[in-house]
Order: structure tokens, then sequence, then C-alpha cells
């Protein structure tokens, strides 16, 4: 199998180096914008660099990872599909609901596969919440807290190409909601808070943000975000049943301290960032694609799942613009695909 990634930044970069290793993958090809970066990276992993995108379809491949700026994503997929390429590629398909939905419907026209990379549903802990709330365990369901804390926020320049803290933050917290429960969001009430560096304010954004939401169950959920957590990078899921209660999250690299005097210490070596915490998560995601170009599984997260979380970012959204409740009936988009 011959897989092209077009982007070889961060993500990009580690996504190249977990193909360039699997058993079924015998070769990849790489580009990126920055010719020099993929040529490097092409030659430390013994792979082939292009000079360009359109050299990945010309040269023949059998699938595409697409890993670059986001603004690249919808009309990449639509050329892949168009040539009957199945696609993994980074979230979000895009950053509005249009360009989302047109990438969509040219991949359902074509038949072919994409696989959006929400990597927290191949992570143990998400896996285990998974588990624990459609097994019974927790019982009748009735609260959850979800969060995601930045260590550091991320360049001034990136922000106002981000979508915002919704759309290109919590929008992992709103599609993992969704994958753990297996609930849909009924309406969402959200805030936020430009209070930190100017850098927010400028583009338009929120360093701090919170969302309450109401499931189709009457299960509350509460999902806040930030991008200045100095203790450490800090994601976790709060699920509290009538039976029980558990969070994904919560080891010896948490990055918070107890007040309480028997309480645990704080952790020597907090997490940093996403890449470091999710590390296996996104390996497995990688490692999932493979077995769906070779017709071993179901497609772990099409982009039906991928266009509902933005139809919740878009909602919180439009909920902290207009200080209102915002239905999700609102929201353009809302057939969903089935849970897998």
């Amino acid at each position: 199998m011959r897989i092209g990634v077009i982007g070889t930044g961060r993500i990009g970069t580690i996504h190249a180096n977990t193909l360039s290793r699997h058993r079924d993958v015998g070769s990849l090809i790489l580009t990126d914008a920055d010719a020099s970066r993929a040529q490097e990276l092409a030659h430390r992993l013994g792979e082939t660099a292009a000079p360009g995108v359109e050299e990945i379809f010309r040269w023949g491949v059998d699938a595409v990872v697409i890993t670059t700026a986001t603004s690249a994503h919808a009309e990449l997929i639509g050329r892949a599909a168009r040539s009957g390429l199945p696609v993994f590629c980074e979230k979000p398909i895009a950053l509005d609901l249009p360009g989302t939905l047109s990438a969509i419907t040219e991949v359902e026209t074509a038949g072919t596969v994409l696989q959006m990379g929400f990597q927290r549903r191949f992570d143990a802990g998400y896996r285990g919440a998974r588990e624990a709330v459609r097994s019974g365990r927790l019982g009748r369901l009735h609260t959850v807290r979800a969060l995601t804390s930045d260590q550091t926020p991320p360049p001034a320049a990136w922000l106002p190409l981000s979508g915002g803290l919704y759309r290109d933050t919590l929008i992992h917290d709103f599609d993992v909601l969704r994958w753990v429960t297996g609930r849909e969001v009924a309406d969402v009430y959200a805030a936020g808070s430009d209070a930190g560096p100017a850098m927010f304010r400028t583009a338009g954004d929120v360093d701090t943000g919170a969302a309450l939401l109401t499931l189709d169950d009457g299960t509350l959920a509460t999902v806040t975000g930030a991008r200045l957590n100095g203790a450490g990078y800090d994601v976790r899921m709060e699920l509290a049943g009538e039976l029980d209660q558990i969070v994904v999250g919560l080891d010896d690299r948490t990055p918070i301290a107890s007040t309480e005097p028997t309480g645990p210490p704080a952790a020597d070596k907090p997490w940093t960032g996403f890449l470091e915490r999710f590390g296996p998560a996104y390996e497995a995601e990688l490692n999932a694609f493979v077995e769906v170009v070779r017709g071993e599984r179901a497609n772990p997260c099409d982009g039906r799942e991928a266009l509902q979380a933005l139809r919740v970012a878009e909602a919180c959204e439009l909920s902290r613009r207009e200080r209102r409740p915002v239905h999700l009936a609102e929201i353009p988009g809302g057939t969903a695909s089935p849970f897998v």
C-alpha cells in the first residue's frame, strides 16, 4: 500500500512516522507547502518527497492523509474523492458548515471513504468511559463535566485562522461527548472571556470558554476550555450516574493539586500538550485507517460525525455572541450518522 501524506508539520510528521513503520504500508509520498520540510522528513524516514500536491495524485497512491492548514482540507478531500481515493483528514473538514457539507457530499457522491482525526475516540480512558456508560455500570447518566485546557496558547498568527476556541479546541470535547454517551446535543448555552492576552481580542476570539449542554435524554453536560493553564495540559471528562461515577484523564500526570491534607501530591511531570498526552491514540487512529483502506473494519469516524461536532461548536459560538440559548435544530446539517 502506498499512501500520500499532504502536510508535514507537527501532526503530519507524527502520522508519517506511524505509517512509515506500519507493516501493511509499503511506501509513502510526502509533500508540504514548505518543500524542504517534506524533503527532510522523507530523507529521515527513507520515503519519497513530492514537489507538490499534483504529484501525489499523478504518481499514484492508494490513500491520502491530509494534515495541511485547515483552509485546504475541503478542497483536498474533494479532489481525493473525485480520484476515488480513501482519505484520512485531521479535523475539521472546514471552518464553516457550507464548506463541510460540500466536501461530505463529494465523498458520498463518489462512494469513497473519509475518516476524520478525532483521536480521543482511540484513547484508552475515553474508550473505557464509553464502555462504562453503554454497559449500564453508571446507571442513568445525569451529569457530564468535560474540559480541555492548554498550557500555552497557540501563536497569535494562528488565532484568526483557527475558527475560535469552540471550533478549534472544544470541538474534540463535543465529538467525544456524543461518542461516549451515544446521545445528541439538544441545546446549548455558552459564554466566553477575552480577559487574557490582547491577541485573543484582536482575533475576535476568547481565551476561556464554558458551555452548558443539554443532551436529548435530559443529561446535563458542561464543557470548559482555556488557552492559558500554567499548571500543564489538562484534558478530563467526569461522568456521574445514579450508580457510579468515573473520570477520564486522572493520572499521575494530571496538572492539578489538591488542597486537602490527605490529598494526592501535585504531578511531578504534568502533561505539556496534546501530542504527548494522546500519542498512543494518534497511532491507533492511523492503524485503524489502514484497516479501513484494506476493508478490514468499518470507518470509525466519518464526515457526518465531524459535521455533528461542528454543529455543536457553531451553536456555542452563536450562543456566546448573542447571549442566548441555542437549539441545535437552528444549525443546518442535523442528520447524524450511526454511532460506531
